[in-house]
């Protein structure tokens, strides 16, 4: 069997580039991907000099046409993509907007990076996982977006998050019977730059949740939402 090539977006800082070196340990060929190119090069030649199998694709999930260039590229280069982590994510409401003081710009821009850019995305990877039967797909949500803890405030946020959830189970219902397996995970409170540093959570343990569903066995669950490779409620 070849090696496995899987795809990890905002991969330059935090959560994302702790899944890439997590990955890159398990013989997995990482493709790190971000917005700013300049900040996934640097990523990338640190992680090298850890002597981990990554490499570099510029994406800004926002954009159709780099989605398009980005398919391209794996058919080509590949012939395959094994898995996709869909990392990428903004945190515009993070200072504590409610639903009365967040415009609909911020809320519009939440959306297209942190749903539409994944949707997008995954509609144009499915096929290639398709062609060798095998697929790992791994939302990045939040304990915010669960609509069990659901409350106040981050309103753009917390849709966001709730929506890539629903993207979540609609996708691993459609790929049922398929070998390809789709969930949710959320990271916990972790000291990133989103986070904050009084966060408790180290980005070792909150990548360690992603890495585990991107990495599934065959049979392995699907449609469902995890913390700490535990399942959570929705």
């Amino acid at each position: 069997m070849k090696e496995r090539v899987i795809v990890v977006t905002g991969g330059n800082r935090g959560i994302g580039r702790e899944i890439c070196r997590q990955l890159a340990r398990t013989d997995a060929v990482v493709l790190l991907t971000s917005r700013d190119e300049k900040d996934g090069l640097e990523a990338v030649e640190d992680l090298n000099k850890q002597e981990l199998p990554v490499r570099y694709h510029q994406l800004d999930v926002t954009k159709p046409t780099q989605i398009l260039g980005l398919t391209d590229f794996l058919s080509k280069e590949f012939g395959r993509c094994d898995g996709l982590v869909n990392n990428a994510g903004i945190f515009l409401d993070n200072q504590g907007g409610n639903f009365f003081n967040t415009d609909l710009t911020t809320v519009r821009e939440t959306m297209e990076t942190n749903v539409y850019g994944p949707y997008l995305l995954t509609q144009a990877l499915v096929p290639l996982m398709r062609k060798n039967n095998y697929g790992r797909i791994v939302n990045m949500s939040s304990g915010l977006g669960r609509l069990s803890e659901m409350g106040a405030n981050y309103p753009a946020y917390r849709m966001s998050k709730t929506a890539i959830n629903a993207i979540t189970r609609v996708l691993s219902s459609e790929l049922a019977g398929t070998n390809i397996l789709v969930n949710s995970m959320c990271p916990g409170w972790v000291k990133t730059r989103m986070g904050g540093p009084n966060a408790p959570r180290p980005v070792e343990q909150g990548a360690d949740t992603a890495v585990w569903l991107a990495t599934l066995p065959d049979g392995g669950p699907t449609g469902k939402i995890f913390l700490d490779r535990k399942e959570v409620t929705w």
